[in-house]
């Protein structure tokens, strides 16, 4: 089972139908899914659930930033994370890393600087994002683009973050991210 984490600012948002919907669409194809707003996640959820994915938002919506508190199960947990946009930002907050201004919107042109498990090579992805994380001792950058880090890989961990949207254009990392085996992460 894959939990779905609705990141937007409330529940029932029309950022659930842009973010959320099309993530379902994709992870659907492969595994049962369970959405939850972030302010309803249980730590029920958390335990029936194999693989957690935390959906981007609207451009202007930082509501999650304001609290990572509401995510201490992300420094807990030995099951495989994927944070989209907002989703990787949160990720980045809980873990004590800071966020920089970076604006991109539109196609982005994104650079694999480590070889790993979901992609390779140049291609492009949606982005719309105001921030990025700064690097961290405690994550792997395994992929930028001219203004900012677009994939980060916990080194322990198999918490992942993408920048850029993959469910607007490249549904094979979802997919990829989904079909990763936990033990054989790296």
């Amino acid at each position: 089972m894959i939990l779905i984490v609705d990141m937007n600012w409330k529940r029932d948002s029309l950022g659930f139908y842009e973010f959320v919907l099309p993530i379902v669409t994709i992870a659907e194809t492969l595994d049962n899914c369970m959405v939850k707003h972030y302010l309803e996640v249980t730590n029920e959820d958390l335990s029936r659930c194999d693989r957690v994915i935390l959906s981007g938002t609207a451009l202007k919506d930082t509501a999650t930033l304001s609290q990572p508190q509401k995510f201490p199960w992300l420094k807990e947990t030995e099951k495989p994370v994927l944070g989209i946009c907002a989703g990787m930002e949160t990720i980045g907050m809980v873990f004590g890393m800071r966020l920089i201004k970076c604006l991109e919107i539109g196609m982005t042109q994104i650079n694999t600087l480590k070889k790993n498990p979901l992609f390779s090579g140049e291609f492009k992805a949606y982005s719309l994002h105001s921030y990025c994380v700064e690097s961290s001792a405690d994550f792997e950058v395994w992929a930028k683009s001219a203004k900012c880090i677009q994939i980060i890989k916990h080194k322990i961990k198999p918490i992942y973050g993408m920048l850029f949207h993959p469910e607007v254009r490249n549904p094979e990392l979802i997919k990829c991210f989904i079909q990763l085996n936990n033990k054989a992460s790296p």
